[in-house]
């Protein structure tokens, strides 16, 4: 699959257009400009065709169409990817975001959603039930790519992780094929797309388990200046030891945002938040938050009982489309007393107000599920870090980029692995630092059934050689 560097045989196209129901983008349409954004405004990339698709044989032309093209083929649902692996140069776009529908079944506490839906459309559809997936923190987020690596979320210690509630998958195959993939039929490729991310075709429609959830959790940030961190991160550490599963924490340091809600005396300055997610029993919660409120004590506190759903959208003004920007991740076992330090030590030089890097807390079910039940790698990790370096644009995003990298390496005596959904494109050996060795070989042989040519190859590849 060498491509042929954005040349469309117009007769192929021709035959694309004469079975395709959704909307086909060339450059120099009036439309071309805005359909080419992602999230990500540091990615700038120019693709030969973006075409939207309708349902499923959308796909499935596209794919037939790109296979005989030639042409690279990047996968776009939400198109969040950090990395920007959701566009192309000179290839085709296969856009899913038209494919938003969502079918609950509150009584067999299913939910059924197509590829392009969002966390936060799927969290309105099922809280009416009182239910909900587990999912990710913006709600503008792609459910397909968060669920295909993973997904961490405000309710992963409880529950999971978002692929942990997967039930089946009807995907698109290399060859313009449909199949569906379960825990009976095609269980091996099942076990696959559970954190093998987009290499062995196009998910068109997930079917997930729901789990009771609020409709009120106690949740928020507690906040305190930048200079408590390494004492904070220290109390902090023995504190969650003793905590029940239905707590889920980040640890979060950058400047405070000049939200409504923050009170004004802290907004641009360097701070160490312990955003906190309970979802049980609310007295009880308030039991098991109250030694954290009691340390420092905090300059600020606004976690009280809100809806899940507004939790959720919660850090959605902190990560709008089109900034720019820059990440670098880690999981690492534990808080150690030098992991403190560094992290202290670095979060005290943030400069950009839109710079941030949570730690997230793990644990509690998803270390319950076993490490070869799924492909998602680090399931015994204590922490993972996401270091992102963020600015409004060009203007001083290097020196962002370097503050990343920076305490990045700083931690690596102390990595063990890292989330593939926090890739950048960083090579094949992150990819199988992602997977560990044996996960990935495995994955290999899967890719080499049914993805031989990599014809899904712009994730985080899996090559069948």
């Amino acid at each position: 699959m060498s491509g042929n560097h954005g040349v469309i045989d117009e007769t192929l196209l021709g035959g694309l257009r004469s079975s395709f129901r959704g909307r086909l983008v060339r450059p120099g349409e009036p439309d071309y400009g805005e359909s080419r954004r992602i999230w990500n405004g540091s990615i700038d990339r120019r693709p030969a065709l973006i075409a939207y698709c309708t349902g499923a044989p959308d796909v499935a032309a596209a794919v037939r169409f790109a296979r005989a093209s030639g042409l690279p083929v990047a996968v776009r649902s939400g198109g969040h990817s950090f990395s920007g692996q959701s566009l192309c140069d000179d290839g085709i776009v296969i856009d899913l975001s038209p494919m938003r529908r969502i079918t609950v079944d509150a009584e067999a506490r299913t939910v059924r959603a197509q590829a392009g839906v969002l966390l936060g459309e799927l969290d309105q559809q099922t809280q009416r039930a009182g239910l909900a997936v587990p999912s990710g923190i913006v709600t503008h987020t792609g459910l397909a790519g968060l669920t295909l690596g993973g997904g961490i979320g405000w309710l992963m210690r409880k529950y999971g992780l978002t692929v942990d509630q997967l039930l089946a998958v009807t995907l698109v195959t290399a060859d313009g094929g449909t199949v569906r993939a379960d825990a009976t039929e095609n269980p091996e490729l099942f076990w696959g797309v559970r954190g093998g991310g987009g290499n062995f075709g196009v998910v068109t429609e997930f079917e997930y388990r729901l789990h009771p959830v609020g409709p009120t959790v106690l949740a928020g940030p507690l906040i305190w200046p930048v200079a408590d961190s390494a004492r904070l991160l220290r109390f902090y550490r023995d504190w969650i030891t003793e905590v029940p599963d239905e707590l889920t924490t980040a640890v979060v340091h950058r400047k405070a945002p000049p939200l409504p809600e923050i009170p004004a005396a802290l907004h641009g300055r360097r701070v160490a938040m312990v955003i906190c997610c309970w979802a049980g029993d609310l007295d009880r919660g308030e039991q098991v938050l109250r030694p954290l409120r009691r340390f420092g004590p905090p300059v600020a506190d606004l976690c009280r009982p809100k809806p899940f759903t507004e939790h959720q959208a919660m850090l959605d003004p902190s990560f709008p489309a089109g900034r720019w920007y820059y990440f670098k991740s880690c999981d690492v076992a534990e808080l150690t007393d030098q992991v403190i330090d560094i992290t202290a030590e670095h979060a005290a030089r943030i400069t950009s107000p839109l710079t941030s890097f949570p730690i997230f807390q793990l644990g509690g079910a998803i270390a319950r599920v076993g490490e070869d039940e799924t492909a998602v790698g680090g399931r015994q990790a204590g922490h993972t870090f996401n270091i992102n370096g963020t600015c409004a644009d060009a203007e001083g995003f290097e020196q962002e980029r370097t503050w990343a990298r920076g305490l990045w390496t700083a931690l690596a005596p102390h990595h063990t692995g890292v989330y593939v959904n926090f890739l950048m494109e960083e090579g094949e050996q992150r990819v199988r630092q992602a997977y560990g060795e044996a996960k990935y070989l495995r994955l290999k042989a899967l890719k080499r059934q049914w993805d031989p040519d990599n014809l899904f190859r712009l994730n985080q590849n899996i090559r069948p050689d």
